[in-house]
């Protein structure tokens, strides 16, 4: 299938794609106002398609690269969802790494994801991307159903889940003892509650057009944040300059970029909202504060 960029549909798509799915429109109400935009030898089967992830253009690096070793691992959240499955990814020279927790979006671990933790192990990481799913059976294989599934778990227990995982990557025994979280979009979100609730073991947080915690919060951040917003994404740019006058009040360390002309998910390589420019320059950034903050080493 042909990749289609963002300037090929109406903003307003767009927003109705975005609006979907973050569960604010059913899947037969965003079916049914989509039908507006079918004209001119457009089908709505066709915009769907279109807007679909395709999860060919996601992988960057392959499972079987030789530079990694990768496995599905278990760990258990006694206050989560009992025993959790993810994909823990590193490099195969060496035994000590920097530890990454990467944080799926609101849809379950999907090949994206598990493509951004080997990503981080050919950076020199040990990186582990859970599953929430897992309590339901797993990732289910496409999103629209991974959302449903989602939604269905209960929000604290989820995060207890990402506290758990945290917790077990920052002791596993090819960990340095330093350890940061990126997450998108929901995983966004936690990567701010896990600054918030385990202040003692993050060193580092990377969030991607995530929700900020509740300002009240913003006392009990001690990891420094690298954070990433998309000039449209006016839902999450609404909470920022509240959010970054706290953090300068209490003197917290953080780096703010937001880039220009781009939509939320734009470093979400598999749907149309992808800007390959912003997701690299972000990318770039991200690699870069990771090795600064956790003492990152060049492996020989």
């Amino acid at each position: 299938m042909e990749r289609k960029q963002a300037t090929d549909f109406d903003p307003q798509v767009l927003g109705l794609y975005d609006d979907f799915a973050h569960g604010r429109l059913t899947r037969r109400e965003y079916v049914r106002r989509l039908g507006a935009f079918a004209v001119g030898g457009l089908t709505v089967e066709g915009i769907l398609s279109s807007l679909s992830p395709n999860y060919a253009w996601a992988e960057q690096i392959k499972p079987d690269d030789p530079r990694i070793t990768t496995e599905i691992v278990t760990y258990k959240s006694p206050k989560g969802g009992g025993e959790m499955k993810g994909l823990l990814a590193r490099p195969v020279k060496g035994n000590k790494f920097p530890a990454v927790l990467v944080i799926h979006e609101n849809r379950g671990l999907n090949p994206y994801i598990e493509d951004v933790a080997r990503r981080l192990a050919v950076d020199g990481f040990l990186a582990l991307a859970p599953d929430a799913l897992t309590p339901l059976g797993g990732y289910p294989g496409n999103d629209d159903e991974g959302r449903a599934m989602q939604r269905k778990r209960d929000r604290e227990e989820m995060t207890q889940d990402f506290i758990a995982a945290a917790e077990w990557l920052d002791a596993n025994e090819h960990s340095t003892g330093k350890l940061g979280a990126v997450g998108f979009c929901y995983g966004g979100g936690m990567v701010y509650q896990l600054a918030v609730r385990i202040p003692e073991i993050l060193n580092a947080g990377v969030p991607f057009y995530g929700r900020q915690p509740e300002l009240s919060d913003v006392p009990k951040i001690k990891a420094p944040l690298l954070i990433h917003n998309a000039s449209l994404d006016k839902r999450i740019l609404e909470g920022v300059a509240a959010f970054e006058a706290a953090l300068k009040e209490h003197n917290k360390q953080f780096e703010a970029h937001v880039y220009e002309g781009v939509n939320h998910g734009f470093h979400n390589d598999t749907t149309p909202r992808y800007d390959e420019e912003a997701a690299k320059l972000a990318w770039e950034r991200t690699v870069a504060f990771f090795r600064k903050e956790l003492a990152w080493f060049q492996l020989q």
